[in-house]
């Protein structure tokens, strides 16, 4: 991910909040969110130049309006990982820090690609676990993270949203050698 694609990400980070999370957090947060703000500190993490923390956009054909042909240079999904943090402490293990697909892009692989591909880069750098939240009511996700191979393994917390908590999960993946 480049500076100049912070835009399009925060506009699909945003989308897939106010579509995956509908109806599990507060509506009046989800409507207040706002892609220019996100793509802002975008900008800012990758402009802190963390090395340790890995940007994916996945790119693709993206619909346009009928009678003309899709951009097949339109950022169609992100994904970001790097070290797990335990609390203020980075660990060895990895986490995978966000993955959202644009809602008009889902269902067509490009989710499961940004995952694998997370994965492999998390072996090949030699971290033995990848490790991520996800909602506990959000049943859709926990489903296509099992497929991926991560299982919850127990660990709970609240994740707080305009004063409501809101429960999340741990998941895990067992990682082999980078070989």
């Amino acid at each position: 991910m480049t500076p100049a694609d912070c835009d399009r990400v925060a506009r699909i980070r945003v989308a897939g909040w106010q579509s995956a999370y509908r109806g599990l957090m507060p509506q009046s947060y989800l409507d207040g969110m706002s892609a220019a703000d996100n793509a802002g500190r975008l900008r800012a993490r990758l402009a802190a130049g963390d090395a340790s923390v890995q940007n994916l956009v996945a790119v693709g054909a993206a619909p346009a309006p009928t009678g003309h042909p899709g951009r097949d240079d339109e950022i169609v999904g992100w994904a970001c990982h790097g070290p797990y943090r335990d609390g203020e402490v980075r660990t060895d293990d990895a986490e995978l820090y966000a993955l959202y697909v644009d809602p008009r892009h889902q269902g067509r692989g490009i989710g499961r690609a940004l995952l694998d591909e997370s994965v492999r880069r998390c072996t090949a750098a030699g971290r033995r676990r990848v490790f991520l939240w996800v909602l506990e009511e959000n049943a859709p996700a926990r489903r296509f993270y099992a497929r991926g191979g991560f299982h919850a393994d127990g660990a709970a917390e609240p994740f707080e949203v305009a004063g409501v908590e809101v429960p999340e999960v741990r998941y895990v993946k067992e990682l082999g050698s980078p070989g």
